[in-house]
């Protein structure tokens, strides 16, 4: 972490280019993958944590095998790691995007109740007052699944959905999933330079 220190200032200090990169079993792993790559090309150091759900998922939603995916990342993390770095606040980065979230997941999430790396690292993220998002994968919502989304919005977590936008007229899946994550990125400050931009 570099410091910034000024004569008369405090000490200003500007957190890694180093985001953490959850995947929970929800439908929708490919976002997941499709951030990673992105990470990748930007150069920031990614952190995996993927659950045992998201490794089945995995194998059901696509043919890229696991060892690939945990390749993909600077570096990856057991779930049941709980002494792993990103478990505690003192571990720096931008934040955490969990892609795609898992109702259970982010159940977790809002009750501080965590079982797991995965969910432990996103309380982490909301202790420290670093960005979360959740790309929650789930519908219909019963009302329950709404309060909870309150509750952590207002613990101030960044409920994001993975809903296309269609203005950019994606002419396959791929463009339709990779302007989502690009999207997800743009939360971070993170900038792809692959989504299409309404009013460019």
């Amino acid at each position: 972490m570099k410091d910034y220190s000024h004569a008369g200032l405090p000490a200003v200090t500007v957190p890694p280019q180093r985001l953490i990169v959850g995947i929970s079993g929800a439908s929708g792993i490919i976002y997941g993958i499709r951030i990673l790559e992105m990470l990748r090309r930007l150069g920031v150091e990614s952190h995996l944590v993927m659950s045992r759900a998201a490794e089945i998922t995995l194998a059901h939603e696509s043919d890229i095998k696991l060892a690939d995916v945990r390749a993909l990342a600077a570096i990856w993390h057991k779930a049941e790691d709980i002494g792993a770095a990103p478990a505690s606040g003192s571990f720096p980065a931008m934040g955490m995007i969990v892609a795609p979230c898992s109702i259970r997941t982010m159940s977790e999430i809002a009750t501080g109740v965590t079982s797991s790396l995965l969910t432990r690292a996103a309380d982490v993220a909301l202790k420290e007052r670093r960005r979360l998002v959740l790309m929650v994968r789930e519908t219909p919502l019963h009302s329950g699944h709404i309060r909870t989304m309150l509750s952590l919005s207002e613990m101030g977590a960044v409920i994001a959905p993975p809903v296309p936008g269609f203005y950019a007229r994606p002419a396959s899946l791929d463009e339709m999933v990779e302007h989502t994550a690009g999207r997800m990125l743009d939360l971070f400050g993170l900038d792809c330079g692959t989504i299409r931009r309404w009013g460019e």
